[in-house]
C-alpha cells in the first residue's frame, strides 16, 4: 500500500513539473510574439506595441567628399505593424530628403559578380548518361514644444515619414520628448544613447505611418507647413508616399520596401552610426556601398565578423541617372558586407578609412559546364574514337592471325 501511495506521489511531482515547465515555456513564447523587433543596422526600429516589425533587408550608400557626408537609405519591413518609429544619430545637423529607389538598382548593376563559363571534361551527376528519373537540370539557386534639455531643429513630412531633427543634452529628456510626440522606444534605448548625448550628436527620429492629409505635422524652424523638398541629388520626385507603407487611411500595416531616405551632414571622417544594433534580439547583416575619392574599409570589426568586401572600383556610367549625379565627384565605389551574430557585441560606429591601396575587385561567378563539340560531349567523341580505333586495330589484328602464312618447300630425297 505504502508503494502505491509513493507511486502516485511521484506521479504527481511529475505532472506539477511538466505543467511548470509549459508554464514558463508558455511564457516565454508569449514575450517573443509580442517583443518589438530592433533590428536595422543603421539605427533602432520599434512598432507599436504588441505588433512585429522585421527589417528584411537594408540597404545603405555613404558618400563622403572630404567635407560632407550623404546617407542614403532604403528598408525592406514585413510585419503586421501600421505604424513603427526610428532613430538615427549623426554627428552634425542633417538635412533630410525622399531619395530616389533607382539608385539602389543602379548599383546593383555596377556591382554585380560577372558570370563565367568552366569546362569540364568527365560527366558529372546530371549529366548523360547519369542523369537519373526525377533530376531537374539547371534548378535555380538556391512640431511640438521642446522639453528642457531637447532641441526641435525641425519637424516635417517627407510621404510616409514623419521627420523629427533634434538636439539633446540630456537623454532622460530626450526620451521623454520622444514619448510625448509619439516616437515610442523602449527604455533600454535611453542607456544605447548615452554615448552620442556626451558627443554632442543630434538625430533623426522617424514615425512610418500611411500618409494622412490631417495635422500633418509643421516645420518648426520656420513655423509653416512642411512640403517635402525635392531630391535635386537624385532628382526624384518627393512627397509620394510609397505603396509599401500603406495606401492612405486604409490603415494597412507596413510592408515591402520603404521609400529611401536621404540624410546630408557634415563630417571630418566618414561614420556609418551602428552602436544602436546592439539592441537587436536577431543576427545583423550589413550591406553598405561607399563613394570617395578612392577605396576605403570599416577600421575595425567592432563586434562583427570580418567586414567582405564584394566590390571596388572606379564606376563610369553613360547616363544621368541617380548613380551618376551621386558619384559625381566620388567616383570610387567600394561594396562592403559584413555579418554581426552576436549584436549585442556590436561596440560602437563604424569609422570608414582609405585603404592602403585602390586594387580593384570584382566577384567572379563561375558556371560549369560540360565541355561539347558541336553539341557533342567532347567525352563522347574521344572515348568513342579511342573505342573505335581500338576496334580497328583488333579487327586487323585476327585477319592478320587468319590469313595463310606461305609453306616452306618440301624437300625431294635424292634430288
Amino acid at each position: 500500500m505504502s508503494g502505491f501511495l509513493f507511486g502516485r506521489s511521484r506521479a504527481r511531482v511529475r505532472l506539477r513539473l511538466l505543467a511548470l515547465v509549459l508554464g514558463l515555456l508558455g511564457v516565454q513564447l508569449g514575450t517573443q510574439l509580442v517583443a518589438p523587433a530592433y533590428a536595422c543596422g543603421c539605427g533602432a526600429m520599434v512598432p507599436d506595441e504588441r505588433q512585429r516589425v522585421r527589417v528584411d533587408r537594408e540597404e545603405s550608400v555613404v558618400r563622403w567628399d572630404g567635407r560632407q557626408e550623404q546617407i542614403v537609405m532604403r528598408l525592406t519591413v514585413s510585419g503586421d505593424a501600421r505604424r513603427a518609429a526610428w532613430i538615427m544619430p549623426v554627428p552634425h545637423r542633417a538635412t533630410v530628403r525622399l531619395g530616389d529607389p533607382g539608385l539602389f538598382e543602379e548599383l546593383a548593376d555596377a556591382t554585380a559578380p560577372v558570370h563565367r563559363d568552366r569546362h569540364y571534361f568527365w560527366p558529372r551527376h546530371g549529366d548523360w548518361p547519369f542523369v537519373e528519373d526525377g533530376d531537374l537540370a539547371g534548378a535555380p539557386p538556391s512640431a511640438e514644444g521642446a522639453a528642457p534639455g531637447v532641441g526641435v531643429v525641425g519637424r516635417q513630412r517627407l510621404g510616409p515619414f514623419d521627420v523629427a531633427r533634434l538636439t539633446a543634452t540630456d537623454p532622460d529628456a530626450l526620451d521623454g520628448w520622444l514619448r510625448e510626440n509619439g516616437f515610442t522606444f523602449p527604455d533600454r534605448l535611453r542607456e544605447a544613447l548615452r554615448p552620442y548625448v556626451r558627443m554632442r550628436w543630434e538625430y533623426v527620429a522617424v514615425r512610418l505611418a500611411p500618409e494622412t492629409t490631417a495635422g500633418a505635422p509643421t516645420d518648426t524652424a520656420s513655423g509653416t507647413p512642411s512640403s517635402p523638398a525635392p531630391d535635386t541629388a537624385s532628382g526624384a520626385p518627393s512627397g509620394t508616399p510609397s505603396p509599401a507603407a500603406g495606401p492612405s487611411g486604409t490603415g494597412s500595416a507596413l510592408t515591402g520596401a520603404l521609400d529611401p531616405l536621404h540624410l546630408t551632414f557634415a563630417a571630418e571622417e566618414p561614420v556609418y552610426p551602428m552602436r544602436l544594433s546592439r539592441l537587436a534580439a536577431t543576427p545583423q547583416s550589413l550591406g553598405l556601398y561607399v563613394l570617395a575619392d578612392h577605396r576605403m574599409e570599416p577600421r575595425s570589426r567592432i563586434g562583427g565578423e570580418r567586414p567582405q568586401v564584394t566590390f571596388a572600383g572606379r564606376i563610369w556610367t553613360a547616363d544621368a541617372g541617380p548613380l551618376a549625379r551621386l558619384a559625381q565627384g566620388t567616383p570610387y565605389l567600394t561594396a562592403l558586407a559584413q555579418e554581426f551574430p552576436e549584436p549585442s557585441r556590436i561596440s560602437g560606429d563604424h569609422e570608414l578609412t582609405r585603404a592602403a591601396t585602390d586594387t580593384p575587385y570584382q566577384e567572379v561567378v563561375y558556371e560549369d559546364r560540360l565541355l561539347t563539340v558541336a553539341g557533342v560531349p567532347a567525352w563522347l567523341l574521344t572515348v568513342g574514337g579511342a573505342l573505335t580505333a581500338a576496334g580497328a586495330v583488333a579487327v586487323l589484328a585476327i585477319r592478320s592471325r587468319r590469313r595463310p602464312r606461305p609453306g616452306r618447300p618440301v624437300e625431294t630425297p635424292g634430288a
